[in-house]
């Protein structure tokens, strides 16, 4: 049964956080085995896979039904926001390891390789035919000729696409504020879809990257990084507009009101981030 300590709500013992533990044991447990073709990891992996789905749906489904129960008070409200703040922080450290990775390769490896300063040595004795070019796909065309992807094409639409989804959530949230339903149900949707077709025209630039540029994973530091970048901002896109669907069925069923809505500017700052993320890799992938 639910308690109460003074005036912050202290929630009753629940079985999720066990759930969630086996199954990020079973998802990164089987993907190891699998890496290492072990017959049994890739059905491992996918139990743990479908245990973090059912623990997400079963754990964010109880904080909903708190929520409108009406346990959740101010110093709760506060303490979801100090929460979606670290976590963006931390998102926030993981695309800048990311970012460092693509400028040390471009302002010290590179150069290094190719004489400069302290890599004279190395580049006498190791890799005397190496120039030292951006983007490069390593020593003696290690991983093949390559070219790059324009920035003008599906990069450029795609920033448009994302700047646009930030503009249609940030009416809809005013909407929600203002109480007119109607409108943030329509602008919210729309952000959907735009968030929808960037994801459509990455994977178009993917397929494109591999079957005529050949621009791959193996493309040296620079597709080891363009995919690496470009791929998990994909996989945030994804996550962010699987949280903006739930959180226009939720609209849809008047679960927030103008004063307590929480839940939507969460998605909504996590929305923003995305938005703010691609336009660091359009910059420093695509143009720079």
């Amino acid at each position: 049964m639910a308690q109460t300590q003074g005036a912050y709500y202290v929630p009753h013992g629940s079985h999720w956080p066990i759930v969630g533990s086996f199954g990020l044991l079973g998802a990164v447990g089987g993907a190891g085995l699998w890496l290492n073709e072990v017959m049994v990891g890739k059905p491992i992996m996918a139990v743990g896979i479908g245990l973090l789905v059912v623990m997400l749906f079963g754990w964010f489904g109880s904080v909903i039904r708190e929520s409108l129960a009406g346990y959740y008070n101010k110093q709760v409200d506060v303490s979801f926001r100090m929460g979606m703040i670290w976590f963006i922080f931390s998102e926030v450290m993981f695309f800048a390891a990311f970012f460092g990775a693509l400028f040390y390769a471009r302002t010290f490896s590179v150069p290094w390789l190719g004489g400069e300063g302290h890599g004279a040595l190395t580049n006498f004795y190791l890799w005397p035919q190496y120039s030292a070019a951006w983007p490069t796909n390593g020593p003696q065309d290690i991983g093949g000729a390559f070219s790059t992807m324009s920035p003008w094409g599906i990069p450029l639409l795609n920033t448009l696409l994302l700047l646009s989804s930030g503009v249609t959530i940030t009416i809809a949230h005013h909407a929600l504020r203002t109480g007119h339903r109607a409108r943030l149900l329509v602008f919210l949707a729309l952000t959907v879809i735009l968030g929808a077709v960037f994801l459509g025209f990455q994977v178009h630039e993917y397929a494109e990257a591999y079957e005529h540029f050949n621009l791959t994973l193996g493309s040296g530091i620079y597709g080891s990084t363009f995919f690496m970048l470009t791929g998990f901002h994909g996989l945030h896109v994804t996550l962010g507009a699987i949280m903006l669907t739930v959180m226009w069925a939720r609209c849809a069923k008047g679960h927030f009101t103008r004063d307590n809505h929480f839940a939507f500017e969460a998605v909504a700052w996590y929305w923003h981030f995305v938005d703010v993320v691609w336009l660091g890799l359009f910059l420093f992938v695509y143009v720079l």
